[in-house]
């Protein structure tokens, strides 16, 4: 892999030593690596990976390398509990995981328990960074991605802003979608908007006419969309089909190739709220996509947003590492609320990103509305 500078002082992220100890410091990722969430949870692990060589290539922390201990989860909540107590036996001393909301709430009490601070940094849902804000030893759970509440502020606004005031709202019955539906309904009424339809489908479900009709028989002009990409790619296809012209703005994983995958030249014009959109500003910005490319050799950036939260949520973590001297997970935990140094990464320049109080790293200021536009992800315009 070509490492090149990748826009943050190597100074805030290692000791500068050319030696490492023996042992490695140990990470884990526990994503969805195979079933329907896989293409974000692969896009994860990108990030991740380019992270990690960067900080390695750099003298590491504390003089030693990081070492990511990857693990699928396959999107099975069933399954978490038990894989979050398999990274623990492999000695990780904090985490980089989450792609579905249902399976993060499904092994929190156990990184709670274990005092194991995770930077989610893909799921998106509300209640995951407020679990455990009151526990007693401390809220373990930070985020690198915009959550569902900020997501769904930014849709409504966006649609209201364009002039639509006759808003269908529609979600999968998961956790992620109708936490996203409840926060879509709640910004609804910062604009004394109610949504003329209401709909939703289940994971897998491919025939969305029924609930596109309803919305056109309401008078509906736009559609706005909580659900992983296949899902809302089936709907663009389907809105198509049917001649609706329902303009489609949906939830982030409307920008990732499971939806373009199934909406293929339909997926024109479709937005949705995003953390990062190839072509960026900053100058880190930019030379993370330049590693991006050279590593991995592909004409665009496979679910950006999702690259960049992975990619991110390490650099995040080594700075906290870093700066507490330590891997207690008390520790790491402490340095993260009340991080010192500035970390430059692709999606923000962090600057006192978490709190006590407030485990959110993502605001306005660090997000962006994207659009499909001749099959690549790009910035919607205002």
């Amino acid at each position: 892999m070509k490492l090149s500078h990748i826009g943050f002082a190597a100074a805030t992220l290692c000791l500068g030593s050319a030696t490492f100890a023996a042992d490695t410091i140990k990470i884990g990722a526990l994503l969805p690596l195979t079933g329907g969430s896989a293409p974000l949870g692969l896009a994860v692990r990108d990030g991740q990976r380019l992270a990690v060589a960067h900080i390695n290539a750099r003298g590491g922390v504390m003089g030693r390398n990081l070492e990511l201990v990857e693990l699928n989860d396959e999107s099975k909540p069933e399954n978490a509990s038990k894989n979050m107590e398999a990274l623990l036996a492999k000695g990780v001393v904090a985490c980089s995981c989450g792609v579905n909301t249902g399976v993060v709430l499904a092994y929190q009490p156990v990184m709670q328990k274990a005092k194991l601070p995770n930077i989610v940094p893909a799921s998106a849902g509300t209640k995951l960074t407020k679990a455990f804000q009151n526990a007693p030893e401390g809220n373990y759970t930070f985020r690198v991605q915009a959550s569902d509440t900020l997501q769904a502020q930014m849709m409504v606004d966006y649609a209201v802003k364009k002039g639509h005031k006759k808003i269908a709202l529609l979600h999968d019955t998961t956790p992620y979608g109708t936490g996203g539906h409840d926060d879509m309904v709640k910004q609804l009424i910062t604009h004394d908007i109610k949504a003329v339809s209401v709909g939703s489908f289940k994971v897998g479900d491919a025939d969305m006419s029924a609930q596109l009709a309803k919305a056109k028989e309401a008078g509906a002009t736009v559609m706005l969309v909580y659900g992983i990409g296949t899902e809302q790619g089936h709907i663009a296809a389907t809105s198509a089909k049917l001649g609706l012209n329902l303009a489609l703005i949906g939830s982030w994983a409307n920008a990732t190739d499971s939806f373009i995958n199934v909406a293929a030249t339909h997926a024109e014009g479709a937005i949705s709220p995003q953390t990062f959109v190839e072509g960026a500003t900053s100058a880190a910005g930019r030379e993370f996509e330049t590693a991006y490319r050279s590593e991995y050799k592909r004409a665009r950036m496979t679910n950006p947003t999702a690259v960049a939260g992975g990619h991110d949520s390490i650099l995040l973590l080594a700075a906290a590492i870093r700066q507490a001297n330590s891997t207690d997970g008390a520790k790491i935990k402490a340095a993260l609320e009340k991080l010192n140094s500035t970390v430059p990464g692709a999606i923000a320049t962090y600057n006192k990103p978490f709190s006590e109080d407030d485990h959110e790293g993502i605001n306005l200021s660090s997000a962006v509305m994207a659009i499909w536009k001749k099959g690549a992800i790009v910035r919607a315009p205002l």
